[in-house]
């Protein structure tokens, strides 16, 4: 339904993550019946979750460990692992450096250029130790490194930026990344976004996505949203490029998974992505609390150390468990945070959904309350649904 912002400005209501809520169905099932196995391209892998490609959030430890639960970890193939050998040093002092110096310390960092036999090597560390070698690129990363991690071993690259379309108009002088020809090129799946919207979508897929990112701005270290103005909330962009899928499935007989990017917090954040669509969602913050992650209980984004418009910030997520606490339980916290496959099989099971397939198919309801309806004590106390 269209709404009137003003005379020559019509818009529509979008919702976000805590504004829905999953409704029962006719019937229920153990929750150890629930299948939540996803694909992309040949990589199958039994935990819908995958970690953000931050470098605070995923190192090559932490690839190796998520390979080894069943995830997977996503590699940032332009941040700090490929432009210092020695990290440990540089991730002391982005953990130490104080708030008002924090944003020029990150401009210095990531001054100093990639190498790419870090490139190289990082992939082949991960391989080495029998993890899944998940990397990372910008558009114009991928075009001058691309064929260098297809060659190093990588399984599978992600092509993100804050909005990648098929359509970019560059500077004379300047050629944009070929998104369809280097799908076509690049012997491992190709997965591509962020975006937020069915057209984008659509074109992203008969480029040749292995899978599609969906979100701009809702991580919560990223401040795109407050800094361009750009975004649609997660619920209804998910449901919108989902669409998208079905529909190039339909006419191709084609099945590109959509993954739900920023914003997932709990494991009711996971459900209703995937209940609006998703196959699988990728998080940061979340497993950046992990006791293994290199971030030191300190979360930052992609675009944070932008050298003219910073996109993020460093926030204080703490340590909380182990990464196996965080996605496999048992839970040491109760605000949903940890064992997030056993919230997502349990719901799954509440909601009679023998797989996700069946899950992307719930009843779905605006219920801007779900999350505050009866929780006074939670809230006065800080406890549960009220931290």
């Amino acid at each position: 339904m269209s709404i009137i912002i003003g005379r020559g400005k019509n818009s529509r209501r979008a919702y976000g993550i805590d504004e829905i809520a999953l409704v029962p169905g006719a019937c229920t099932l153990d929750p150890s019946l629930a299948d939540t196995s996803y694909s992309i391209g040949n990589i199958k892998r039994e935990i819908p979750i995958i970690a953000s490609a931050m470098d605070g959030v995923v190192d090559v430890r932490m690839a190796v460990l998520l390979s080894g639960l069943g995830s997977l970890g996503v590699l940032n193939l332009e941040g700090i692992q490929t432009r210092y050998e020695d990290t440990g040093p540089i991730l002391d002092q982005i953990a130490s450096v104080g708030k008002s110096e924090f944003v020029g310390l990150m401009q210095a960092l990531y001054l100093e250029p990639v190498k790419p036999e870090l490139v190289e090597l990082r992939i082949k560390e991960i391989k080495e130790q029998g993890g899944i070698a998940a990397v990372s690129l910008t558009p114009l990363g991928a075009a001058k490194y691309g064929q260098l991690v297809a060659q190093a071993g990588a399984d599978i690259i992600f092509i993100q930026a804050t909005v990648v379309s098929t359509n970019h108009l560059s500077p004379d002088g300047v050629n944009s990344l070929d998104l369809a020809q280097f799908c076509q090129e690049m012997p491992i799946p190709v997965v591509l976004g962020n975006c937020v919207t069915y057209e984008v979508s659509l074109e992203l897929m008969k480029a040749g996505a292995a899978a599609i990112l969906v979100g701009i701005g809702p991580g919560a270290a990223c401040t795109s949203r407050g800094v361009l103005g750009v975004g649609i909330p997660q619920a209804t962009a998910v449901a919108d490029c989902a669409a998208a899928r079905d529909d190039f499935h339909r006419q191709t007989g084609e099945y590109v998974p959509i993954i739900a990017d920023g914003g997932i917090v709990t494991g009711g954040d996971i459900c209703k992505c995937i209940a609006c669509g998703a196959d699988a969602v990728m998080i940061g913050s979340p497993i950046a609390r992990a006791n293994e992650a290199p971030g030191k209980g300190y979360h930052w984004g992609m675009a944070t150390p932008s050298p003219v418009l910073p996109r993020g910030t460093r926030i204080n997520v703490g340590t909380t468990g182990s990464i196996r606490d965080i996605l496999l339980g048992p839970a040491k916290l109760d605000d949903g945070t940890h064992n997030l496959l056993g919230a997502l099989k349990t719901s799954m099971g509440t909601l009679g959904a023998q797989n996700i397939k069946q899950m992307q198919q719930v009843e779905v309801v605006i219920a801007p309350s779900l999350l505050t309806e009866g929780k006074v004590y939670q809230k006065a106390q800080q406890l549960g649904m009220g931290k």
